[in-house]
């Protein structure tokens, strides 16, 4: 099977900071892919870099087979390569529905206005956000914003979506409601990369898991291969997490 997304070693360098240096991977379609590392790791600007949003200084991105390195945002959204954004900015005075048409044209995912408005609607009903469709985003709680933000993604219709930090600053019940809403999408096909801090959340979706730390990529595999990994404990996860994971592995066995 051709890799829907393959990247081989991309850099980015912000002056003197090497934020990204010489990553490799490869997603398959179907995949949800967990991107995991430290605060500062060079996670965000990875998906900036595959997105459009940077250009990379070294490499290259391939999508569908093509050459993608440098192309634009807009441009990265109509071929089916959408993301989220970590900090939610929706346009404040724009109702939701306003909010999530305007993503649905930006990828030129619908054939007019109507349609895109038509869509729109049906991802706003989709994330449960139906009854605030003609709400302006500037009163939205940040659950709502959140769900605005993975609403206006879908809208683009991706073929890759790439989820940065959705879960940040919701409850655990918000969470486990943001865990169904995701394995739905994944279910209809749509393949996943999902940048998350919250190991329940890595580890309950991911079929795959892979870690950047100082800018490098450290590990890459499956969760319970990657979970053990000493460089992945020392960097990121900690002894105490890794001990708790095996003790509760054991228990279930």
């Amino acid at each position: 099977m051709s890799a829907l997304l393959e990247v081989r070693g991309l850099g980015k360098r912000f002056g003197g900071i090497e934020a990204v240096r010489d990553v490799s991977l490869t997603v398959q379609p179907g995949e949800i892919v967990g991107l995991i590392g430290p605060n500062g790791a060079g996670k965000t600007t990875l998906v900036n870099l595959i997105t459009g949003v940077h250009r990379a200084t070294a490499g290259t991105v391939r999508f569908e087979g093509a050459d993608v390195t440098y192309q634009r945002p807009h441009e990265a959204a109509r071929r089916g390569l959408a993301r989220t954004f970590q900090v939610v900015q929706p346009f404040p005075q724009m109702t939701a529905l306003e909010n999530v048409t305007a993503g649905a044209l930006f990828a030129g995912a619908a054939g007019s206005v109507a349609a895109a408005r038509r869509d729109a609607l049906a991802q706003l009903e989709r994330v449960g956000l139906g009854a605030e469709a003609h709400k302006p985003a500037s009163i939205l709680t940040l659950p709502s914003r959140k769900r605005l933000e993975l609403a206006k993604s879908l809208a683009m219709k991706p073929k890759l979506l790439l989820l940065d930090e959705v879960n940040a600053g919701l409850n655990s019940s918000e969470i486990d409601a943001a865990l169904a809403l995701i394995r739905g999408i994944a279910a209809e096909g749509v393949t996943l990369v999902l940048i998350e801090h919250l190991m329940k959340v890595v580890l309950s979706l991911s079929t795959r898991i892979v870690v950047l730390h100082q800018g490098a990529l450290i590990a890459d595999g499956p969760p319970k291969t990657v979970v053990d990994d000493p460089r992945v404990v020392e960097a990121y996860l900690g002894a105490r997490f890794a001990q708790r994971h095996v003790q509760a592995r054991d228990s279930h066995a």
